[in-house]
């Protein structure tokens, strides 16, 4: 346990410490990473850590996955609370460490809302369903679709990041919210980035039972 534990604290390290850096990179040097530029950094970094900690902890890397996986019966109860704790210790430590070389950025790279708050709500929620989903879906598909699960799962993240990022931020994650927001005092509209994506993970296992063969989503066994 204490292997996947770190798999999934290093993990979200690395995930939070890119992409949040991406947008504190980009905000010190305005358009030499633009917002294409953040939504592929998202996206890839999720495919590359994939592969290289799956094998271990299955790399949730986001306490939203957990939830989805564990409300489809994929993850024991007793392994939601350390996971999700594990996420959110690497993801303070990405913005600990963004905060020690950049202690005067305002965010941090927190995601906030550019519009109404409800707006990003139902965003957020949309989003993690579709990613949650797409998750649910692919690790019971065929072996080679199976491959290919971190290459999919990376390029839903950045599909929804360059549309739904100049919105929403399109977080999808609490832990990737919650560490940036509190450390640079950002926490207004943090509800809106810790609540929706946990309610788009719950909505996302009856969506993939709509879809899939009987028993796919929940406990992964098709009939």
């Amino acid at each position: 346990m204490s292997h996947r534990l770190f798999a999934e604290l290093f993990g979200t390290f690395v995930l939070v410490f890119a992409g949040t850096g991406a947008i504190v990179f980009d905000g010190v040097n305005p358009g030499k990473i633009g917002h294409v530029g953040v939504a592929l950094t998202f996206g890839l970094v999720v495919l590359s850590m994939a592969y290289a900690v799956g094998g271990v902890s299955g790399a949730h890397l986001n306490p939203a996955v957990t939830v989805g996986l564990w409300a489809a019966r994929r993850v024991p109860g007793k392994d939601v609370l350390p996971f999700v704790a594990a996420q959110v210790a690497g993801a303070f430590a990405a913005s600990a460490l963004l905060f020690a070389m950049y202690p005067n950025h305002p965010t941090l790279g927190a995601t906030l809302p550019h519009g109404p708050a409800w707006h990003s709500f139902v965003l957020e929620v949309w989003l993690t369903a579709v990613l949650v989903f797409v998750i649910l879906a692919v690790t019971v598909a065929e072996p080679p679709v199976r491959a290919l699960g971190g290459v999919i799962v990376g390029a839903v993240i950045a599909l929804e990041a360059l549309f739904a990022g100049p919105i929403s931020g399109a977080s999808m994650n609490p832990a990737r919210s919650l560490a940036p927001a509190v450390a640079s005092g950002s926490l207004e509209h943090l509800w809106v980035y810790l609540v929706a994506p946990l309610v788009g993970a719950a909505l996302a296992v009856p969506m993939c039972a709509l879809i899939q063969q009987p028993g796919c989503c929940r406990e992964g066994a098709c009939r």
